[in-house]
C-alpha cells in the first residue's frame, strides 16, 4: 500500500469531536478558568460555534461556568471519567496495595506515575504521616525531564527516541532543573548504570525523589517514586527507600502480569 492509498483509507477527523477535546485539553491545562474570548484565542474557532459547544458541555456537566464572571472550567464529568480511568487501569490495581505497604514501612510520600509524550502523569499517591510532608499528586502532568519519576522512565529508551519526545526547549521548574539535553543524555546515562532515578529540587524546592521504572511489558511506561524531604535525608535512609523501592516495584510488576 503506497503513501497516497493510506492518506485516503485514513479515518477523516470528526470537526466537532476534535474541537471538544482541544477545548477540554485547554481547559485541563489552564490554572485558572477562561474567558469565552480566550478560549476563542487559544482554540481559532469560531466564537458561535465555541459558544453553542460550552453550553452543550456545560449542560451535561463536563465544564462548569461562572456566570458572574463569564468563565468556564472542567466539570465534574470529567473527574468521574478520570476516575474510571484509575478504577480500570491494571496497573493502578496491582500497586495500589503495594505503595500502601510502601509508604507505612518508609513513612514517605510514594507516587505511582506513568509516562504519557514528553510528561509524567500521575496515577496514584500515598502520602507520609510527617507534619512535613508531599501532598497527594494524582492528574498532574510534569515534565517528565524535571521528575525522577521521568528520567527513570526516560532511561529505558535511547538518546535519540527520548529527544523525539521532549520539546525543543526545558522549562526550569527550580534553579536546579537540568537545562540542556546533554545534561539530561548524561543523567540518563547514569540512571541507566545505577538501576535508579534520583533528583534534588529539580521539581520541588526542598525536595529529593528516588525512582524506579516498573517491570512490566516491552519497554517501562510506569514507574514510582518516593519524595523525601532534604532535612531527612541520611545515608540510612536513602538505602531504606531503594530497598523499599525495588522491592515495590518487582511486587506490582508480578502483580500486574498475574492480572490482579
Amino acid at each position: 500500500m503506497n503513501a497516497s492509498t493510506k492518506e485516503k483509507t485514513a479515518p477523516a477527523a470528526v470537526k466537532s469531536a476534535d474541537r471538544t477535546v482541544m477545548l477540554l485539553e485547554v481547559l485541563a491545562a489552564s490554572p485558572h478558568a477562561m474567558t469565552l474570548t480566550e478560549l476563542q484565542q487559544a482554540l481559532d474557532v469560531p466564537k458561535s460555534s465555541l459558544y453553542m459547544l460550552l453550553q452543550t458541555l456545560v449542560a451535561r456537566g463536563w465544564l462548569s461556568c461562572d456566570l458572574r464572571l463569564g468563565t468556564y472550567g472542567i466539570g465534574v464529568r470529567a473527574l468521574l471519567v478520570g476516575t474510571s480511568y484509575l478504577d480500570q487501569d491494571p496497573v493502578v490495581q496491582a500497586a495500589a496495595q503495594v505503595i500502601s505497604e510502601l509508604r507505612v514501612r518508609i513513612n514517605e510520600t510514594v507516587h505511582l506515575a506513568r509516562l504519557d509524550g514528553g510528561d509524567v502523569v500521575y496515577l496514584a499517591s500515598r502520602e507520609s504521616q510527617h507534619h512535613l510532608r508531599v501532598i497527594s499528586r494524582v492528574g498532574r502532568r510534569v515534565p517528565a525531564y524535571a521528575t525522577s519519576l521521568g528520567k527513570a522512565l526516560l532511561a529505558a529508551r535511547s538518546d535519540a527516541e527520548v529527544d523525539a519526545l521532549l520539546p525543543a526547549k526545558f522549562v526550569a521548574l527550580t534553579e536546579n532543573t537540568v537545562r540542556d539535553r546533554r545534561a539530561l543524555h548524561r543523567q540518563l546515562a547514569e540512571v541507566r548504570a545505577r538501576g535508579y532515578a534520583f533528583e534534588r529540587e529539580e521539581n520541588t524546592p526542598g525536595l529529593c525523589c528516588f525512582a524506579v521504572a516498573l517491570p512490566h511489558g516491552l519497554l517501562a511506561q510506569d514507574a514510582i517514586s518516593c519524595s523525601v524531604p532534604l532535612a531527612r535525608l541520611d545515608p540510612e535512609h536513602e538505602r531504606q527507600v531503594l530497598d523499599g523501592l525495588f522491592d515495590a516495584a518487582r511486587a506490582i510488576g508480578a502483580g500486574a502480569r498475574r492480572g490482579v
